[in-house]
């Protein structure tokens, strides 16, 4: 199977940004979807953001809408995310997926099939 690591978390002040990447560690898999996916503490897993790689139409939850970018290298196959504008309420342990099926991209989320092991982003307040 196809895995992800992710760099890029760490602390950050309100207001402020990072980007977090994800990177595959294999080529093997084509994938339909990449997306972003984030579990803050004594909360329920939210998908957060979808790439579609046939054409890049993307996909936002509303808390992120405005504020958090996916994009996708194809070339370097990784997967990034831009966090604008964060908050405390961002502060979870954030993971990138992705899936070669229609179905989980469109509604899944731990459904998905490849997952990077996770990096965790703090904002102070």
């Amino acid at each position: 199977q196809v895995e992800f690591v992710e760099s890029g978390g760490g602390s950050v002040q309100a207001g402020g940004s990072m980007n977090l990447s994800c990177l595959a560690t294999s080529t093997s898999g084509r994938y339909h979807c990449m997306a972003w996916l984030r579990q803050g503490p004594g909360k329920e897993r939210e998908r957060l953001a979808t790439i579609y790689t046939v054409d890049g139409k993307t996909f936002y939850a509303d808390s992120v809408k405005g504020r958090f970018t996916i994009s996708r290298d194809s070339a370097k196959k990784t997967l990034y995310l831009q966090m604008n504008d964060m908050n405390p309420e961002d502060t979870a342990m954030y993971y990138c997926a992705a899936d070669s099926r229609y179905y989980p991209c469109a509604t899944g989320g731990s459904e998905l099939a490849f997952w990077g092991q996770g990096t965790q982003v703090t904002v102070s307040p």
